[in-house]
């Protein structure tokens, strides 16, 4: 279990682009299950169909690569402060099956599928309630800074 402060150890990530609130279950060389309490106060909100606010697919899929980007740190045991960046570089296969709305807690799921030459792909679902609301597979790379 990760709370928010040893999730920014090893995400760069912050406010409003830390949207990894808790890590539940982490399984290095495996998998991952965290969670993003989506809340109305955050920023996206206003400008994002304002008067049926939905959380932006994209950030979804985000939500999911940095999910994956703690699973891949975590299991190379390096931090950003090493001097290491973990970049988003693709995804594949992103299907969204239903809307994500303030008052949802965002389940984030990540399973390691292959690693190549610092190149990590990774299966990954989001759900909220059980309920699927996006799959992706996703590629992250690391990097030095």
């Amino acid at each position: 279990m990760m709370d928010v402060n040893e999730i920014r150890q090893y995400l760069p990530h912050r406010y409003p682009f830390l949207l990894v609130d808790r890590v539940i279950e982490l399984n290095l060389n495996e998998s991952i299950i965290a969670y993003k309490n989506i809340t109305i106060n955050e920023p996206y909100f206003d400008g994002h169909f304002p008067n049926h606010p939905i959380f932006p697919g994209v950030l979804i899929i985000e939500a999911m690569a940095q999910a994956a980007g703690i699973l891949g740190f975590k299991t190379m045991d390096k931090k950003p402060e090493d001097g290491s960046i973990y970049y988003f570089v693709g995804s594949d296969k992103a299907r969204f099956k239903r809307p994500v709305v303030p008052g949802d807690r965002l389940q984030l799921e990540a399973k390691i599928v292959t690693e190549k030459r610092g190149i990590w792909k990774f299966e990954c679902r989001a759900t909220v309630d059980g309920e699927l609301a996006c799959s992706a597979t996703i590629l992250c790379a690391d990097r030095k800074i």
